[in-house]
């Protein structure tokens, strides 16, 4: 189809990837139907991915994206006009025009981007369990740690926190009687033994698991202050989406830690963010590179909740995009929600590669033009595969097009330009400094040393005086709130230090167990073990 100049933009409504015989259009109203981008080693799926996110990002959609080898930090700075990226654009029939776009970085290790740090009660059981890759045995004990702590109101925010936990969860070994009077934690193990048996040789073996995740630098990502994914759906003073781009590098070195901390995150964004419907665009953009450790050895329990997150997470406007070298690391299940298609080249060396060429022919919807099979393994750099969603949704006849050449720069930034980019970022100093508030490791420590913890009270206490304060400031929503939800939620976050001051301050290093049970029933998880803090 013969397509002027002028019309090979990005509109308010679609954005241009490429162009063949066919020019290709993704459709901005249908890209939170998800997306899969697949190809061998090489191929070009990085370019593709930073064009699709330059889309997006002009288009006032906010993306996030992990960068694994550094080269999609580019998209920070203008473009240079190279001779390969000129000849692109002219075979293309395109006039380059170099941009950039307002970027911030982001670090679990607080190196090349700013810290991203989560506390353990928001993680929840679930996607620890998997990152600690513990059995159904070990895992059933940790639900019961996540259980007593939440019912106890023991905030576990730091691995301190947890480890603390778990000694005050196994039985005692002493001869001594089960008093409370003489053993301070006596009714912390008590409560644990009542949901099932808490063996010492269980919990020793989820310690020694702790220390292995501490040793691959889990303990820089569990902490405060925690992220506010609020800060991830900004946009630029031009009303530009603003690039988030997650520095893995290193932490692809523990592989197990990346896929559960991008799950964690995308399990947030699905438990936070309101029903949207059918938007004339995303809210957010989420792509997913090296999605097959997301899948890896996963149990059928969470792979069923993955799915299940996948599968709603579009009706609160968030499209996800997995990126990967072949389409069967994908599951099925997960693989059918992803109408977007971008395939790069495949190479049938061994018969695992002919069946993967197989299975991504056969996710495309025909073309008679087209062998789908063969051409795949004939795609050059740069050239892809795609089928777009179109219409009411259904997915376009596969075209082979040429992929556009980015705007931004490619490849690596250089470590003063980030360090520039990191000075004027919008969230520079919220989370750059950890917080060591008062918690679960804290509230032992005092039991264990005789400290006296103040009781319970029904309606008076600093209960009494704060909750007026709080259900004033935070107001409950459709009488789902009460005061103990209140507290529960920002003890958890400390985000109430800046809100009501040094008074909630105070409480949160005070509440401790004094709510005990109020606490813990209002604390409600979602579908990934994340809290419901609505």
């Amino acid at each position: 189809m013969a397509t002027s100049d002028n019309k090979l933009a990005d509109t308010d409504e679609k954005i241009f990837i490429g162009k063949g015989e066919e020019t290709a259009w993704l459709t901005l109203a249908l890209a939170n139907r998800h997306g899969l981008v697949t190809g061998a080693t090489g191929t070009g799926k990085t370019v593709s991915l930073q064009v699709m996110a330059e889309g997006f990002a002009r288009a006032g959609v906010p993306v996030f994206a992990a960068d694994i080898k550094g080269d999609l930090s580019g998209i920070s700075e203008v473009g240079e006009a190279k001779d390969f990226i000129l000849k692109r654009a002219k075979e293309m029939g395109l006039t380059f025009q170099p941009d950039q776009f307002s970027t911030v970085f982001w670090d679990v290790f607080g190196e090349q981007g700013h810290p991203v740090r989560a506390t353990i009660t928001e993680m929840g059981p679930l996607l620890l369990s998997r990152m600690l890759d513990l059995n159904d045995v070990q895992e059933g004990v940790l639900n019961v740690a996540f259980r007593v702590a939440d019912e106890n109101g023991l905030a576990l925010i730091d691995m301190k926190d947890l480890r603390a936990l778990l000694d005050a969860i196994a039985p005692d070994g002493s001869k001594k009687g089960a008093d409370e009077g003489e053993d301070p934690l006596a009714s912390i193990r008590k409560a644990a033994q009542s949901y099932g048996n808490v063996s010492k040789a269980t919990v020793g073996t989820i310690q020694r698991q702790l220390l292995v995740l501490e040793n691959q630098g889990g303990a820089k990502f569990f902490g405060e202050p925690a992220l506010t994914l609020k800060d991830f759906m900004r946009t630029d003073r031009d009303g530009r989406g603003m690039v988030n781009i997650l520095v893995a590098d290193k932490l692809m070195q523990s592989p197990r830690l990346y896929a559960t901390f991008l799950l964690g995150m995308l399990s947030e964004l699905f438990e936070e963010l309101p029903e949207a419907g059918d938007l004339p665009k995303p809210k957010l953009v989420f792509f997913f590179d090296e999605a097959h450790l997301l899948f890896n050895d996963a149990p059928k329990a969470l792979m069923d909740k993955i799915e299940q997150v996948v599968r709603l997470i579009r009706s609160k406007g968030v499209g996800v995009y997995f990126v990967t070298q072949n389409p069967i690391d994908v599951p099925d299940k997960v693989l059918a929600q992803l109408g977007n298609r971008v395939q790069h080249a495949l190479r049938a060396f061994t018969p695992r590669d002919q069946k993967a060429v197989a299975a991504a022919a056969q996710t495309f919807r025909p073309n008679p033009k087209l062998d789908t099979a063969r051409v795949i393994m004939e795609l050059a750099k740069g050239e892809a595969l795609v089928s777009f969603l179109e219409g009411g949704g259904t997915p376009s006849m596969v075209e082979r097009v040429m992929v556009r050449p980015p705007s931004a720069r490619i490849g690596p930034i250089t470590p003063e330009e980030r360090k520039a980019i990191m000075d004027a970022s919008p969230v520079k100093g919220k989370y750059d400094t950890a917080i060591d508030a008062e918690s679960a490791y804290e509230i032992i420590q005092k039991r264990l040393s005789g400290a006296a913890a103040p009781a319970a009270g029904g309606g008076g206490g600093i209960l009494g005086q704060i909750g007026a304060i709080a259900a004033t400031i935070f107001g409950t929503k459709r009488g789902r709130l009460s005061t103990g939800q209140v507290i529960a939620r920002n003890v958890t976050r400390s985000v109430t230090d800046k809100v009501v001051g040094g008074v909630v301050a105070d409480l949160g290093k005070s509440v401790g167990g004094s709510v005990g049970g109020s606490i813990g029933r209002a604390l409600v998880r979602g579908a990934l073990g994340g809290i419901l803090r609505r």
